[in-house]
């Protein structure tokens, strides 16, 4: 009988997103897949079966803990050899659910960036770090994506062995539809005049994200300064109606939830974020490997990605008046956006899907050792 791994992730978009790669390269070295999340489908691409669990945001809500007695359930029944998880909520309760277990399987936690950092409120930092030390010892293997995180849990010993990722593989070749003309065709749609200064942030709309920042920064620039807002989440109509009361809302386009970024980031002519605190983002490989100039919110993930005044621009998180003012030399200096924007694609290529894959896979399989044991950790 082949190996058999369970993949876990809060929402399946996050699977979606991200892990159909590695779910068919599971396939491909004959392992037998199954992946559990909420309003998971009936069929995964790759997948043997998809397990639907009631997982909802609140971390203390009853059906976070339903949903552990069921992966609980599930792990006794098929006898995995490995699960992977994804997503603070999902990593938590599926730890949970092999709390006490005989013969558990290897367990992976992949940390798309932890949820508290130096911004974070002391509540909630002591209320997610005291999660994490209660899972450590269900977790064997925690795998990183920033500086920070890999130190926070190298320095907490929030696992057995602690190892720092490229990410999980940015597919650049979905940006293959960012031609020039589509780019042009939008902004005609959209009614931005040709000579506009276009910025997109395309990101889930949360306090995390931080577009309010964003928005109050638009009203300290020039006219010509349009920007594109791809994305849905809770905070979406209150971004509007912020909009609205800046007086910004006719140079600010919330197109939704877009399935295809290409066209929307060759309409662009700068990239921006002003994230509280990041993993290792998407938007801004992918700008990167675009040769669009970046500027963003000095937060770990970005330190990560960029390098101030050589590959992008930063300015301090939740300060409208910076981010206006890193923008500003990009609109002014045309010559800067193009110099950062080529050495920007030149650091993207290693964040490649077809790169980074083969390092992820040979960590979750363990054959390749992690490059710090928690266990010698010093305090």
């Amino acid at each position: 009988m082949g190996k058999r791994v369970l993949i876990t992730a809060s929402v399946y978009r996050h699977i979606s997103n991200f892990h159909l790669p590695y779910i068919n390269a599971f396939r491909e070295k004959g392992w037998m897949v199954h992946v559990a999340c909420a309003d998971a489908p009936e069929h995964i691409q790759g997948a043997e079966r998809a397990f639907p669990l009631p997982f909802t945001k609140r971390m203390s809500a009853p059906r976070n803990f339903i949903a552990a007695r069921r992966l609980r359930r599930m792990i006794r029944t098929y006898h995995y050899d490995l699960v992977v998880t994804h997503t603070s909520l999902a990593a938590f309760f599926t730890r949970l659910a092999v709390k006490g277990m005989r013969d558990r399987p290897r367990m992976v936690n992949m940390v798309h960036g932890y949820l508290f950092d130096e911004h974070t409120s002391g509540l909630k930092r002591a209320v997610m770090t005291g999660a994490e030390r209660f899972a450590a010892p269900e977790t064997d293997l925690i795998l990183t994506m920033n500086r920070w995180d890999y130190e926070a849990a190298y320095a907490m010993r929030l696992g057995r062995e602690v190892d720092l990722v490229p990410g999980i593989g940015v597919d650049f070749s979905r940006l293959d539809g960012a031609a020039p003309d589509r780019g042009r065709a939008l902004r005609q749609e959209l009614g931005i005049p040709s000579d506009a200064f276009v910025l997109i942030y395309g990101a889930e709309f949360s306090a995390r994200k931080d577009q309010s920042t964003l928005l109050r920064a638009m009203a300290l620039l020039p006219s010509r300064v349009y920007l594109l807002l791809p994305g849905d989440g809770r905070l979406l109509d209150r971004c509007k109606a912020l909009a609205e009361e800046l007086g910004i809302e006719g140079r600010v386009r919330f197109p939704g939830h877009t399935a295809d970024m290409a066209p929307w980031y060759s309409a662009a002519d700068a990239a921006v974020s002003s994230s509280r605190s990041e993993g290792l983002p998407f938007n801004i490989m992918e700008a990167m490997h675009l040769e669009l100039p970046v500027a963003a919110s000095r937060v770990k993930g970005h330190t990560d990605l960029l390098r101030e005044g050589e590959t992008g621009l930063l300015f301090a998180p939740g300060d409208e008046n910076a981010c206006a003012e890193q923008i500003t030399r990009l609109v002014e200096d045309p010559a800067l956006g193009r110099a950062l924007g080529l050495r920007a694609r030149a650091e993207a290529e290693q964040y490649a899907l077809e790169y980074v894959l083969p390092k992820v896979m040979a960590c979750y399989e363990g054959e390749k050792p992690a490059l710090v044991s928690a266990s010698s950790a010093k305090p």
